[in-house]
């Protein structure tokens, strides 16, 4: 993407095992750790975990964005993402998990609002056929 709307960058040092992770203009910082998952001691920050938060809120705003289309409200709505990392041939894999719920809205309503936001999410376009990601309504 030659043009980009907006750029960030972070700057790790020492890995997942001890190591930092902090955006260049500053504001976050993360001490890292492996997950006791991955033998660690979970006493800090994973790259699953960024992930999860970066995906929730960008699906978030990929719901709001199409129900605005559509002339829904959804200003309830709640995204949940939840992250695996496991073992697959030639090593770990990601897989994603993203549940959708907004209260007082109708179950099929709610589907079709997750299905839509699903394709035109950024970070669901970048694992579309890369990792398995499991759609779900909540409620």
């Amino acid at each position: 993407m030659a043009d980009a709307l907006y750029k960030t960058k972070a700057i790790s040092q020492g890995g997942r095992a001890g190591g930092k992770v902090a955006l260049a203009e500053g504001g976050l910082y993360f001490h890292m750790e492996h997950s006791k998952g991955l033998g660690g001691t979970g006493e800090g920050s994973n790259p699953e975990q960024l992930f999860a938060l970066g995906y929730a809120n960008c699906f978030n705003s990929a719901v709001a964005f199409v129900a605005g289309q559509k002339k829904i409200d959804a200003s309830k709505a709640v995204v949940t993402c939840e992250v695996g990392i496991g073992r697959e041939e030639g090593g770990l894999g990601l897989s994603a998990k993203l549940t959708l719920s907004i209260p007082g809205m109708d179950r099929a309503q709610v589907q079709e609002l997750l299905d839509a936001a699903h394709q035109v999410c950024p970070y669901s376009k970048a694992t579309r056929n890369n990792i398995p990601v499991e759609l779900v309504v909540e409620g």
